[in-house]
């Protein structure tokens, strides 16, 4: 069972928000009180929050480093120099690729994109893919999605001659490369920055926006920019980008456009992910379906097919390079699958010997392209800070994930003699040590973590809204409601509340794994009854509880099966009541 936290509002808010506001922003009481919790101090802010306008975006020339990169770029690119793309083998990385070369398709101008094969080269940019990119003639290299730790790579672009633009939003280091113009918003104070938090895809669309406007009065033509949102909300989704500020607006117009995708690529993705082509589009399903297979071509050392799948303009080329993607995740599942318990069982064996704060674990033999994902599902299932470590060329190469109480990044960089480089953010990072240095490493993250968090294991904390009876969450009206507080994601979570107590009246199996159970419970106060979903929890809640009294902590949502609405309550967490 989870610590449950109950959102209360700013120590200096006054506990209730003015009832009239509800009134005048046309929602209900219960809405406002859930926004008034979550930090929204004016009627205005939670107008702009649920209205999410394009409108309100930031104009690309406001942001810092923008117009003097963006002016740099059309002048080459209307000089006649040839630009190359260096992106990396991620969504993020393979969607912001994708927008700078839709944006000088529509001006008649090609470019050469280079995304690294991740078994061969790894992470970023490297000399020789550069000297090659050169000797094609290209003059000009723009980063995307990478770059910002490449000191060497980077001088030796302009070492032979090659103008430099490098975007990036990861955490930049001390030295930074001497490209010509470096945009990162992680470069400025979070304040001197619209959105500080700009996945990779974000910040190519603010600059390829001003690249737009520049040479569309030369060329005579503009890019429709609004089409780039789809790309921009699946790189910011995949990257689990915070969805506040302007990446709310972008994710939210980007799902909208998924919705009736123009891209054949995308339309063919979501069928391969057994979404139907012209259906509304949710974060979750683009994050666990969408994001999975474009990713399993990086993974797999394929991504350039996942790049020609979003450029791809003929529809059966495309259901073809969709199919690729889809048999490459499933190759995907299953190698994670064996990496997942080989680890899981040394996690076990690991924590019998003594107790640990956190866990290194490590596999000669793993994929390095996977043990991202099952560094996040150990991390999940025993709630410590874990890093996974495969052999990679002639050192091991790590992929780290945290729990929210501890700071991997800064953590690290705390025992940095005992790697050969890492880099990444709060809560996931990836490593490089000596083979030799493995239990010395472990041991100096073992006494990190412990020293962070103490010797007792922590237990998963769940943050709920406040109580909502089951006549509450049995009200559609009320249900329509909570959908504008779409799309939901880190920063903007979607709402879990507390029920009142609840009798268990039915208990019965979901699916033929026997991992899931269905349960019908009756709230006593109401005598609402309401079937409700327990994934992967068939364990945790036995047959012993028909006819018992429990709270849960619990998700209300609208399922429209054929067209009928009806109420679908998925339980997060319970205890008895």
């Amino acid at each position: 069972m989870k610590n449950w936290l109950l959102r209360t509002p700013p120590a200096d808010r006054a506990p209730a928000p003015p009832q009239r506001w509800a009134e005048d922003l046309g929602i209900s009481p219960l809405l406002l009180e859930l926004l008034w919790r979550r930090g929204f101090a004016d009627k205005d802010a939670i107008n702009a929050f649920l209205s999410a306008r394009l409108a309100s975006l930031t104009p690309p020339e406001s942001w810092p480093q923008i117009p003097e990169a963006a002016r740099l770029l059309a002048e080459n690119l209307l000089a006649g120099k040839k630009l190359a793309v260096w992106g990396d083998y991620d969504v993020d990385g393979i969607t912001a690729a994708t927008v700078v070369l839709d944006v000088l398709e529509s001006h008649g101008m090609e470019a050469r994109c280079h995304i690294p094969d991740r078994m061969s080269e790894g992470y970023g940019l490297n000399i020789p893919h550069v000297e090659m990119l050169a000797e094609q003639g290209c003059d000009i290299l723009l980063t995307v999605d990478c770059g910002i730790s490449d000191v060497d790579a980077i001088r030796r672009a302009r070492e032979l001659g090659m103008t430099v633009v490098l975007t990036d939003h990861h955490l930049p280091p001390d030295s930074l490369p001497p490209a010509h113009v470096i945009w990162n918003p992680r470069l400025h104070p979070p304040e001197n920055v619209p959105c500080p938090h700009l996945a990779g895809v974000g910040v190519v669309f603010y600059l390829m926006g001003a690249v737009n406007q520049l040479l569309a009065a030369h060329t005579g033509t503009r890019h429709p920019m609004g089409d780039c949102l789809d790309m921009v909300a699946l790189g910011t989704l995949a990257d689990v980008m915070p969805l506040t500020g302007e990446n709310r607006v972008l994710v939210r117009g980007g799902l909208q456009r998924m919705a009736s995708p123009s891209r054949p690529g995308l339309a063919a993705l979501k069928t391969v992910s057994g979404i139907d082509a012209s259906a509304e589009m949710t974060s979750g399903q683009v994050v666990f379906r969408l994001a999975p297979r474009i990713n399993a071509a990086g993974r797999m050392g394929q991504a350039q097919t996942a790049l020609r799948l979003l450029r791809e303009k003929n529809h059966a080329e495309a259901t073809r390079l969709a199919q690729e993607l889809d048999e490459l995740n499933t190759r995907r599942r299953t190698e994670e699958d064996r990496i997942h318990l080989e680890a899981r069982a040394q996690a076990q064996a690991l924590l019998a010997g003594e107790p640990r704060a956190g866990l290194v674990l490590y596999g000669p033999d793993w994929h390095p392209g996977i043990i991202g994902i099952v560094a996040s599902r150990i991390m999940e299932e025993f709630y410590r800070p874990t890093i996974v470590l495969c052999d990679d060329q002639d050192s091991l190469k790590g992929s780290g994930r945290s729990v929210r109480e501890f700071d991997l990044y800064a953590g690290l960089a705390q025992m940095a003699d005992c790697m050969l480089g890492f880099g990444g953010h709060r809560q996931a990072a990836g490593v490089r040590i000596a083979p030799g240095n493995l239990e010395k490493f472990r041991a100096a993250f073992e006494t990190l973590t412990e020293k962070n968090l103490g010797p007792s294991p922590l237990d998963p904390s769940l943050t709920l809204e406040g109580e909502l009876t089951f006549a509450q969450a049995g009200d559609l009206t009320f249900l329509k409601e909570l959908q504008l507080l779409q799309p939901f994601g880190p920063g903007n979570r979607e709402p879990v509340f507390a029920s009142p107590p609840l009798e268990v009246r039915e208990r019965s199996f979901l699916g033929r794994s026997r991992e899931h159970v269905l349960l019908r419970l009756t709230d006593s106060a109401s005598g609402v009854t309401l079937a409700a979903k327990a994934w992967r929890m068939a364990k945790d809640l036995p047959p012993s509880l028909v006819s018992q009294h429990i709270r849960i902590a619990y998700t209300p949502r609208i399922d429209a099966y054929n067209g009928v609405p009806s109420v679908d309550i998925a339980i997060k967490d319970w205890r008895p009541a």
